[in-house]
């Protein structure tokens, strides 16, 4: 059976490196859209997200003002947090340093900075999440 994480066990598993996937409301009767994505988070904090801002996500996202983040370890120990979050903010563009500060943490200080450049020139968007709702299972105790 699995356990919950303690709220302190939540902050960190949320603030480690993972790829999320994040969950929005669709439109035209579709069901909700679902993607990987990358985001930042300290914890106590608000998640950030960056993304294309012409594309179906961040359309879709401005509309519905709420998301569903799902982030989660695939391996065993399998372990996961579920955050639903109001959207409290959308900074276009995104900011340089943000879409850095993204991108390191994921490919690192050279890789990540190169990355973000890639970008200097898109129409970009960083959305702000307030996470509102959490769900956490913790499988660890089930081996």
């Amino acid at each position: 059976m699995p356990r919950p994480f303690t709220e302190a066990e939540r902050q960190e598993f949320l603030a480690a490196k993972h790829v999320a996937v994040l969950s929005v409301a669709a439109d035209s009767g579709r069901p909700p859209a679902s993607v990987p994505i990358w985001y930042d988070y300290t914890p106590g904090g608000d998640i950030r997200i960056n993304t294309s801002a012409g594309n179906r996500k961040a359309r879709l996202i401005e509309q519905a003002a709420a998301i569903t983040l799902t982030v989660q370890h695939e391996e065993p120990p399998y372990q996961y947090v579920v955050v639903e979050g109001a959207v409290v903010g959308a900074e276009r563009p995104a900011s340089a340093s943000a879409r850095e500060e993204i991108a390191i943490r994921y490919l690192g200080e050279e890789a990540g900075r190169e990355f973000a450049r890639g970008y200097d020139n898109a129409d970009t968007v960083l959305f702000t999440i307030r996470p509102d709702r959490w769900f956490t299972a913790d499988f660890s105790g089930d081996l």
